[in-house]
């Protein structure tokens, strides 16, 4: 099915009370939400929307992209102020700019991703936190965490960090940058004195690669694991089962995607 236009749009959402990117028959998801928008905003002219990839349930992002194509030459300028005064207080419209290559097509074009993981540790956070990032109520050896990130680094087979890989799951994957450093970009009055954030691109990541990344460096922070287990847990050949702890969702957030 051929449309006349093509655009990227930029958008934020806080991912907190939607059930993921993908539409879900009888569940409130990111794209759901989106394509209710455009019924307002595009209403009348032919059109569909494609996300950049899945996020999970109570997923955020800083900067996702879809691509809306459409038979009908928009105002990009009105356009931005139509979705945001249509869409729910939680999904926000950045930037919309024309695609001009025909064969472009979101999910297929090479692009980096970066991932991010905000997390705190020692105390219980206010409540309010629940929604932006992961609070562990243990100290945790920061020291050793990361270093422990460091070792994510490069090329590794990411078996153990996937949920229920297929034999045809390409998990032999590069990862560009994994590093944990202080948080200084997302505040508020509620948040703990000081807080964290896991800092992982790459150019694609598995199912909860991310969050099992992440589950394993809190174990390591807590002391329950070592380096050299973590250097396992990336040698197919290990002894190692399974890996017992994913970090919970919604201190995750799509960070930026960036095309090639």
């Amino acid at each position: 099915m051929n449309y006349n236009y093509s655009y990227c749009i930029r958008i934020q959402y806080l991912g907190f009370r939607f059930h993921g990117w993908q539409k879900q028959p009888g569940l409130k998801t990111v794209h759901w939400a989106i394509d209710k928008t455009l019924k307002f905003v595009c209403k009348g002219i032919r059109n569909k929307s494609i996300g950049v990839g899945r996020t999970d349930a109570m997923v955020s992002s800083t900067n996702y992209v879809f691509q809306l194509f459409i038979d009908e030459k928009l105002k990009e300028t009105d356009f931005i102020e139509s979705f945001n005064k249509n869409s729910p207080s939680d999904i926000r419209a950045l930037t919309i700019k024309r695609i001009t290559d025909n064969a472009f097509n979101i999910i297929q074009h090479p692009k980096l991703k970066e991932y991010r993981y905000y997390f705190s540790h020692g105390e219980k956070n206010h409540p309010y936190c629940a929604a932006f990032l992961t609070g562990v109520l243990q100290i945790l050896d920061l020291d050793k965490m990361k270093k422990g990130a460091k070792l994510f680094e490069g090329f590794h087979n990411f078996t153990r960090y996937c949920t229920k890989p297929s034999k045809e799951t390409k998990v032999e994957r590069v990862i560009d940058k994994c590093i944990i450093t202080e948080n200084t970009e997302f505040s508020a009055s509620f948040f703990p004195e000081r807080s964290y954030v896991l800092i992982v691109k790459g150019e694609g990541f598995l199912r909860n690669q991310i969050r099992l990344i992440m589950g394993a460096l809190f174990e390591l922070g807590k002391g329950n694991y070592d380096l050299d287990f973590i250097k396992e847990s990336l040698n197919p050949n290990s002894d190692i089962d399974f890996l017992k702890t994913i970090a919970p969702s919604s201190g995750l957030h799509l960070h930026e995607i960036e095309f090639k």
